[in-house]
């Protein structure tokens, strides 16, 4: 094979993600963005001209949102279009106007236009942002315009703050823009900006004016444009090599770079995602934003976890893998997680650690830089923070009970008093243990004790009882161990050495051990969470009831995440219920936020607190997503909403509702294999009956029309001739409502409709019954009967045990030839009777013996025997109804025997010689 063609060849990986891209964007609307440097350069007067050309093609075009500032060209290009009427909602006292996105959907127009992205609707909407909207516009197939600016672009929010002096607060996330089928860019020099701006067509006069000292200074219009030029050409770029891959234009590169961005609880952690965005979008490559949760940032204030975790959700917004590392090294886990992920690019800020910190202790930046191999390390510069790491760590404790983690759980149940005791305690223990030695040991050994006990506290209490402790031990070694004793003078001036040494080693290892205790939690809080979800797997895999399932997950939910849950299924119009087989109260879910858990069932994405969907409901709706459709609806109300603010623990709920979609999912397919075998086997079974009666009725059939037509059409018959006709026109008849009682008595057992009159009867009777009404069969048979005289009465239903024996000895009948032998045989047990019928013909071919049983089935298919295969099936149903036993084995003296046992649980009476029972 040619080098050349093997090169061209494209990537079966990357064809196959192409082409599912390209099915799920088959299904979805188009979106076009026109894009501008500012406001005025005429987004959308460009957007309405394009709406109208669409228009006079023919498209179905309707106008959801158009903001025109009062511009009369604006305003005279929405003639013609039609208008969605909007909706009013009531907000601090006022009726504001919203775009309504039920009447869109329900609308359903070809092409809609959506002005202004960025903007932020009313609270009380359904979505907070008005990028939502469009994105729900859009997974319904409804195509849409809408312009966006460049200083709404939440990556470059930051820069165009730095430039204009202006925060803008309405942002969209880089990857709407990204997605965008099509982004127009609407390009005019700031000249000519500045000049429609002094004319009134950007803003009305007195805005104009403040707007031209402000934000649309020229240079910062130069620089906006350019902010917008860049951002096109990077589209463009990716387009290009979009265009290649799909033509396998180029070699392939076997790897790509990865970027990660290392981040701590500091002021510049937005800047650094945001560079770190705008350096994954220039590379296209993938991003990771990592921190690590060392003892010190457990010890941080509300201010600095709450910036935390805003850094998170902000990088989460522009696309980036949030990751959660712990241990007591930054460096090291920053550099291992660089390893495992593959990592060829990081990103960190400048080091915030003070010169004199820095000189003895060094730094984290410069340790990652000194270390890293084959990592190009970037350090971006930001603004001195005022409330740096360490400075936020010396507030021991103060304001942890505001972030609801394990840890600080476990710490406010443990009184921060009755700790610092508890190692004063230890302390005091240890003086008493020295105080009997201090005369036979060296004061080297009393040292040891007292650091064991500091060891002890911060193992057991923590870091504040472990400090105490420190100081309490060398205050006591100084008072009971150092002469002069029982003072705190020092005779000797070289014991103030020993006394820093000992104070410096025990504050080191009360940081260290209070440092791994707090680790060893945050280890044994995951592991539960672990264990959690292996428990709910595991028991659910057992579970065959959907209401199981639910208590199931609600109870290993409830317990990992502290609240309330239920999951929410559909009825068979696809409308989500509450289910009113649980415990759990209706009010968990009220009927207000059902709307917000059918949103979520129909569209399959969150909704409710905590996100941007519906975010006044009062709990938090997941889809739960099967293989092919979404099943139903997890809802759950925690105690702290904060917990779902840590990116680890949102995809722990997250794996969890995946693991009750999939028993679900699992208990759907078990029922409708359940459905699908009974169906097969009702069909199997109705093919059969169809097979075996119309084989069976079409000889008798053909019988009796054959006889009846000759008495009918001969006239001259002889009386003998007439009579033998008629004789079998008789048998035939019988023949064929033995049949049709043999199908209705299958149905009526099978139905439950025959009742059982058991009584005390003899077998002699009911065998003389059933061979009575055989006996023209039986002519060329002979019937052996071996009844013990003492058997007795057999507690039974004399009719139906009856129609068994006559089965059982007509089968006989027909597999067995002319002068063969039929023995009944009965015998009693201790708690039961028991009876064979044996032959002596061919007998049952191997493996058939419990299979003759099952209804439509002939050992011998082929035999010109007639039949249907349900006798021995009703003998089966009758005798279980005694609730007795019937099976089929091959006789002693060859052919075949059929063995029933009847229970008799009640002793039989015994019959007087004048026939009286007693």
């Amino acid at each position: 094979m040619s080098p050349n063609l093997d090169e061209q060849r494209p990537n079966p990986d990357a064809l196959l993600a192409r082409v599912k891209a390209d099915e799920a964007r088959a299904h979805r609307g188009h979106l076009k963005i026109f894009f501008g440097m500012a406001p005025g350069v005429g987004k959308t007067y460009t957007m309405l001209e394009a709406a109208q050309a669409r228009r006079v093609e023919g498209v179905d075009v309707v106008v959801g949102v158009v903001e025109t500032h009062k511009r009369a060209e604006t305003a005279a290009l929405t003639t013609g279009l039609e208008l969605l009427p909007a909706r009013e909602q009531l907000y601090q006292g006022r009726k504001l106007r919203e775009f309504d996105i039920d009447v869109a959907l329900k609308r359903r127009p070809a092409l809609i236009l959506m002005d202004e992205l960025a903007h932020s609707n009313v609270e009380g909407s359904r979505h907070a942002k008005r990028w939502q909207d469009v994105e729900e516009l859009l997974d319904a197939g409804i195509d849409v315009y809408t312009t966006v600016n460049v200083q709404h672009l939440e990556s470059v929010n930051d820069i165009v703050g730095s430039i204009t002096g202006i925060r803008v607060q309405e942002t969209v996330p880089d990857r709407i823009f990204e997605q965008a089928d099509e982004v127009e860019l609407i390009d005019l020099p700031p000249d000519e900006l500045l000049q429609r701006l002094e004319e009134g067509k950007v803003y009305l006069p007195e805005q104009a004016e403040r707007a031209a000292q402000h934000f649309f200074r020229k240079g910062n219009l130069i620089a906006l444009r350019e902010l917008s030029l860049r951002r096109t050409a990077d589209r463009v770029d990716a387009q290009m090599r979009d265009y290649r891959d799909r033509n396998a234009i180029g070699k392939i590169w076997a790897a790509a770079d990865r970027l990660l961005v290392a981040i701590g609880p500091t002021a510049d952690a937005d800047s650094l995602v945001r560079a770190g965005k705008r350096m994954a979008t220039a590379l296209n490559c993938e991003w990771l934003v990592a921190y690590v949760e060392t003892p010190g940032l457990q010890r941080a204030s509300k201010t600095t976890r709450e910036r935390l975790l805003r850094t998170l959700e902000l990088a989460e917004s522009l696309g980036a893998e949030t990751v959660a590392l712990a241990g007591p090294l930054i460096s090291a886990e920053i550099l291992g997680c660089a390893q495992a992920r593959n990592i060829t690019k990081l990103l960190i800020g400048k080091p915030a650690t003070a010169g004199w910190k820095r000189l003895l202790f060094g730094s984290v930046v410069e340790t990652i830089i000194k270390e890293a191999r084959q990592i190009d390390v970037f350090v971006i510069g930001s603004e001195p923070d005022a409330s740096t790491p360490e400075r936020a760590s010396k507030q021991f404790l103060a304001r942890s009970e505001s972030y609801d983690s394990i840890v600080t759980i476990e710490d406010k149940k443990r009184n921060t008093r009755r700790r610092v005791l508890s190692a004063v305690a230890v302390i005091g223990a240890c003086t008493a243990i020295a105080w009997p030695l201090h005369s036979r040991l060296d004061n080297a050994v009393l040292v040891m004790i007292y650091l064991l006990g500091v060891v002890l506290a911060a193992v057991r209490y923590g870091q504040l009882p472990s400090v105490v402790a420190a100081v309490l031990a060398v205050a006591s070694f100084d008072f009971f161990f150092v002469p002069p004793y029982l003072t705190f003078a020092v005779a000797d001036t070289q014991y103030l050495l020993t006394f820093v040494a000992m104070l410096t080693v025990a504050l080191v290892i009360s940081r260290l051990a209070s440092g791994l205790r707090l680790q060893a939690r945050i280890a044994g809080f995951r592991e539960r969470r672990v264990s959690e979800l292996y428990a709910m797997s595991r028991e659910m895999a057992d579970i065959r009831a959907i209401d199981d399932i639910r208590l199931c997950a609600m109870r290993h939910i409830n317990a990992v995440f502290g609240g309330l849950s239920i999951v929410l299924l559909p009825d068979d119009d696809g409308r989500i219920r509450y289910p009113q087989t649980l415990p759990a109260p209706k009010l968990f879910v009220p009927e207000q936020d059902m709307a917000a858990a059918q949103w979520v069932f129909d569209r399959g994405q969150s909704a409710g607190h905590s996100t941007d969907t519906l975010p006044a409901a009062e709990a938090l709706f997941l889809p739960l997503q099967g293989s092919a459709k979404t099943i139903g609806v997890l809802a759950i109300r925690l105690n702290n909403w904060n917990r779902l603010r840590d990116p680890e623990q949102r995809r722990q709920l997250d794996t969890f509702a995946s693991q009750v979609a999939l028993a679900l999912e699992r208990l759907s397919l078990a029922t409708q294999a359940e459905s699908a075998r009974m169906a097969n086997e009702a069909e199997r079974l109705r093919n059969s009956l169809l097979a075996a009666i119309s084989h069976d009725l079409r000889t008798p059939l053909a019988t009796l029309i054959g006889s009846a037509s000759v008495l009918a059409r001969t006239e001259q018959m002889s009386d003998d001739t007439r009579r033998e006709l008629a004789l079998h026109i008789g048998d035939e008849a019988e023949r064929m409502a033995e049949l049709i009682a043999k199908v209705l008595d299958m149905a009526r057992l099978e139905a439950g409709n025959i009742a059982l009159r058991p009584e005390w009867s003899t077998l002699e009777e009911v065998i003389g019954a059933s061979l009575n009404s055989l006996k023209e069969r039986l002519r060329q048979h002979t019937i052996v009967t071996e009844i013990p005289a003492d058997l007795g009465l057999v507690m039974l239903d004399p009719i139906l045990i009856e129609r068994v024996f006559a089965n059982l000895i007509e089968n006989a009948v027909k597999y067995t030839p002319a002068g063969s032998t039929i023995r009944i045989r009965a015998k009693r047990g201790p708690d039961e009777v028991a009876v064979q019928i044996a032959d002596n013909g061919p007998g049952l071919p191997a493996g058939s013996e419990q299979r003759v049983f099952d209804k439509f089935y002939r050992a011998n298919p082929e035999s010109a025997s007639p039949g249907v295969g349900l006798g021995l099936a009703i003998c089966r149903a009758i005798i279980e109804a005694h609730h007795g036993r019937i099976w089929a084995e091959s006789a002693v003296d060859g052919g075949a025997a059929f063995v029933f046992v009847l229970p008799q649980t009640v002793p039989a009476p015994v019959i007087e010689h004048d026939g009286a029972l007693l």
